[in-house]
């Protein structure tokens, strides 16, 4: 028998609450939690049983699971929004994920709740929805009554206030989504904290118990912004260490998010964070870092709603930070037997021993002094020593042949690129990797192969290879003719500038050859 909800909303509100999980004990738990506490429960177990049961009964709140049969629950709350915008939908799920968190926003989702849930959490959800609920109705109701401009201002203000906060939330998730590297993630929840809560200093403090850190940081703690507190500053006694610090220090201890709305401590080495926020990072149930913003100058102050911003910025990057670390760990293992491979080809012909490893070297070296990004020359450091990959569909006649090459044994030899393209591309590596491996042997003037493309036309990274690839040749042995003089190699360089080579990346070698930088 359904029941009339009674809350401490104040008033009665007809209606159920609706739970879809395709887990039956989930559900009973719910059902005896809610009905006991007064509310009226109805069930569904899956997405379609839900909609459903939308069309006969009043539904004023659903929570609903991610994974289940026939429809998810992500798909459900879409079909519940055009349905009744009125009516909050909150997921539960026990895989979390970036990528289902901003599809929870972009489908109107009121929050996000991780498995096992605790019961108290979702009755104190339900409450605080429900008051969204009602303050959502009347302002409907509101606006098409025109029942007095003040009360209208006021829900619409505190309307404002919720859409900026889902805007905030849906930035912090957004730009970590993108994030490919540890430190960038580092940075970026410093660069957001400033920007949302307008702090005067923001930084992040990586807990190092071991001495030996889990992630590649240590190369950015020169920047301001994140810095190493070691096991044996961790240690120092209050009274030999700085206040603000033994308060980072406690509330790594208690693993409990700090806000000092208005700071009273006159300590001098506190006293000048006038309001401060200490957040910690967890990884695997481990403080792994510390999120530090202090006010220093003016009146502002900063409040709850901060606090809450970076407590879910920080456990946002946690879990981007372990998707690296796994992402990270899988494509360590890719290229090791991607360089195993080439390994076994050069093995083939002794006279090619190292050749992709020193082409990659050179290819860096161009990158960098005509100014690739960082980005690029990441690519360069893949894609150099998989150049040659292809080879490895090649027989040994034609790839060791000593001799001239025959007709048909130079097509032969020019289906290496695209096999190698194709290669690493069943692998699930980027298309920047692979341009480059399919375009290495074209020609600025467009008569190379296997593409023909020219210029501009031929991807920037494989022209910088090119110019490498075809230097190490000239100066390594081979097995139908000795290595070049260096003055011919570099001859021969400036004579192909605008015909085999783009003449920028040419003209970038032979300076860095002047320099005494290629060997």
């Amino acid at each position: 028998m359904h029941k009339d909800i009674k809350s401490n909303l104040g008033q009665n509100i007809n209606g159920h609450i609706l739970f879809v999980d395709d887990e039956e004990n989930i559900l009973e738990i719910a059902v005896e939690f809610f009905q006991h506490k007064g509310y009226s429960i109805i069930t569904a177990s899956n997405g379609v049983e839900a909609l459903n049961l939308l069309s006969t009964e009043k539904i004023i709140c659903c929570f609903t699971d991610i994974n289940m049969p026939e429809m998810d629950g992500l798909q459900l709350a879409e079909e519940i929004r055009k349905i009744d915008n009125t009516i909050p939908v909150i997921v539960m799920t026990g895989y979390p994920s970036l990528e289902n968190s901003i599809r929870t926003l972009k489908n109107g989702v009121v929050d996000f709740l991780i498995k096992p849930v605790n019961l108290n959490q979702m009755e104190v959800c339900v409450q605080r929805v429900l008051r969204e609920r009602q303050l959502f109705i009347k302002n409907i109701l509101l606006s098409k009554e025109v029942e007095g401009k003040e009360r209208l201002e006021k829900l619409n203000k505190e309307l404002v206030y919720k859409l900026e906060e889902l805007q905030n939330l849906n930035k912090i998730m957004t730009d970590l989504s993108v994030i490919n590297n540890t430190t960038d993630i580092f940075k970026l929840i410093v660069e957001i904290t400033i920007e949302l809560t307008k702090a005067d200093e923001s930084k992040f403090f990586v807990i190092n118990e071991s001495e030996n850190l889990p992630f590649k940081v240590s190369s950015s703690f020169s920047d301001s912004y994140l810095q190493l507190l070691s096991q044996k500053q961790m240690e120092i006694p209050q009274k030999e260490g700085s206040r603000f610090q033994q308060v980072i220090i406690e509330t790594v201890a208690d693993e409990i998010p700090l806000l000092v709305s208005e700071n009273k401590n006159t300590d001098a080495s506190i006293a000048d964070h006038l309001s401060f926020m200490i957040v910690p990072l967890k990884i695997q149930e481990k403080v792994f870092g510390v999120l530090t913003a202090s006010i220093k100058t003016g009146n502002k102050r900063f409040t709850e709603r901060e606090l809450y911003y970076l407590s879910f910025m920080t456990q946002r990057a946690a879990s981007a930070i372990e998707n690296l670390a796994l992402y990270e760990h899988i494509n360590r293992g890719l290229m090791t037997t991607l360089k195993a491979f080439v390994k076994a080809i050069e093995a083939r012909d002794p006279y090619t021993k190292e050749h992709s490893n020193r082409v990659t070297e050179i290819a860096i070296a161009i990158g960098k002094k005509i100014g690739c990004s960082d980005e690029e020359i990441d690519i360069l450091k893949i894609s150099g020593p998989l150049h040659d990959i292809g080879k490895i569909g090649i027989r040994d006649e034609i790839l060791l042949k000593p001799g001239r090459l025959t007709e048909d044994e130079f097509k032969k030899i020019m289906e290496h690129p695209d096999i190698g393209a194709d290669i690493i591309g069943q692998l699930g590596m980027w298309d920047e990797h692979q341009e480059i491996i399919r375009h290495h042997h074209e020609r600025f003037d467009g008569t190379g192969y296997p593409s023909k493309l020219k210029k501009e036309e031929i991807p920037r990274l494989a022209r910088i290879v090119s110019v490498a690839d075809s230097y190490d040749a000239m100066a390594s042995d081979r097995a139908y003719r000795k290595k070049m003089d260096p003055d011919k190699i570099l001859a021969i360089l400036s004579d192909c500038s605008g015909t085999q080579f783009d003449p920028e990346y040419v003209d970038a070698f032979l300076a860095l050859f002047k320099e005494g930088k290629i060997n």
